[in-house]
């Protein structure tokens, strides 16, 4: 973390702020810290209804300590890890888990579609993920399942016919269709509505207003992914 790792008179002061209610960008200004580490403390320490300092400060050491003993030494683990620092990478995890989640995803698939977005390979198998994760292959097998249904992640096999998991360009092209897909029937359903309220009262005028907005927003979703795989990922001869 930029400036140093959070003390826990800092923990403690986060703690007041989230129950005061306070904005985390209000939070972190106080503190003189930035509003992604603010919001990466709380968000994976409990979150803004559970977070308590005393709690976080000791899961934040008992990581720690988990880290030295997990941490490879010697030429073999930096020949491994192209010559990264571990620490800095399990931040940067960490770091882009907690964005994730903010968005609305579980922790389990927040950490799982991390897992892949940052892996060397570009895919990775259940085991793979059970190792890192240290999870349960259930657990995985249910994430894996939820993040495909939203068109965030695709299935392929390898050349052993085992079952891998990809976050790629195709990937994210089809989930950027779904979500407008999800808009789309949001606003046919709100339509619905307004035939049921009546299209001159209030709420039905409402619900209109919502099914213009998302309609709108649905097709720029959809205009703009075709825009960035022509510009972006344009297709090459064979």
């Amino acid at each position: 973390m930029p400036g140093g790792r959070l003390t826990q008179q800092e923990r403690q002061q986060i703690a007041l702020g989230v129950a005061d209610g306070l904005a985390y960008a209000e939070i972190a200004r106080r503190l003189d810290r930035p509003t992604s580490t603010v919001t990466r403390e709380v968000m994976r320490n409990g979150g803004p209804t559970a977070y308590r300092a005393d709690l976080a400060h000791r899961a934040t050491e008992r990581r720690a300590h988990q880290r030295r003993k997990a941490v490879p030494r010697g030429p073999e683990a930096r020949l491994n890890t192209h010559g990264r620092d571990p620490e800095a990478v399990r931040e940067f995890e960490e770091a882009l888990t907690t964005n994730i989640m903010a968005s609305g995803l579980p922790k389990m698939m927040a950490r799982l579609l991390t897992c892949l977005y940052i892996t060397d390979a570009g895919s990775l198998t259940a085991a793979e993920l059970v190792q890192h994760l240290q999870v349960s292959k259930a657990s995985v097998s249910k994430a894996v399942t939820l993040l495909e249904s939203l068109g965030l992640i695709r299935r392929e096999r390898d050349e052993r016919r085992r079952e891998r998991y990809v976050v790629d360009n195709a990937a994210l092209y089809q989930s950027m269709l779904a979500s407008a897909r999800s808009n789309a029937e949001f606003a046919r359903i709100a339509r619905e509505g307004v035939g049921v309220l009546g299209a001159d009262t209030p709420a039905g005028v409402r619900l209109e207003n919502v099914a213009r907005f998302v309609d709108f927003v649905a097709e720029a979703i959809v205009r703009a992914a075709e825009q960035a795989r022509e510009i972006l990922y344009p297709k090459t001869e064979p």
